[in-house]
């Protein structure tokens, strides 16, 4: 697993950040990039970066677009890490809340946006393993079951 260079549109992405906002979602990036498994590409898609199965490894999925598997955004009041993985899959879901509440930091989360305002609202731990835990093959079984 090692990270690729970062494309051009996803450096603007980050250039184009307030520092104190550029602060908070470059580690929670870096953490990404260093857990992502082989097979997902980063771009900027919907506006924001993220890491996708390209087409030309799965074309078939719902929307004619590349299947997303996590995005990182800086929203105006919050930033949001979306682990798409978490909402297709409920037994993971249930384990990465648990381990969070373990954590004794406070969640919020809907079905696979994490939102955070600083960094230390932040698992970096545990969205590195979350991120590791679904090769490309994985995502798209899970995706193909609930579809």
């Amino acid at each position: 697993m090692t990270a690729p260079a970062m494309p051009p549109e996803v450096a603007e992405y980050f250039d184009g950040l307030a520092p104190e906002r550029r602060a908070v979602l470059e580690p929670v990036f870096d953490t990404v990039a260093a857990a992502m498994p082989d097979g997902y590409r980063l771009g900027v898609q919907w506006g924001m970066p993220g890491w996708v199965i390209p087409l030309d490894r799965y074309p078939n999925t719902y929307n004619k677009q590349p299947l997303a598997y996590v995005s990182l955004a800086a929203n105006k009041n919050y930033n949001s890490l979306y682990l798409m993985a978490l909402y297709s899959d409920s037994a993971d879901d249930k384990a990465f809340r648990e381990s969070w509440a373990r954590g004794g930091r406070r969640l919020d989360m809907g079905k696979s946006c994490l939102r955070f305002k600083t960094l230390d609202d932040v698992d970096l731990p545990l969205i590195a393993s979350t991120v590791a835990a679904f090769p490309v093959e994985r995502f798209v079984a899970i995706y193909e079951r609930v579809r």
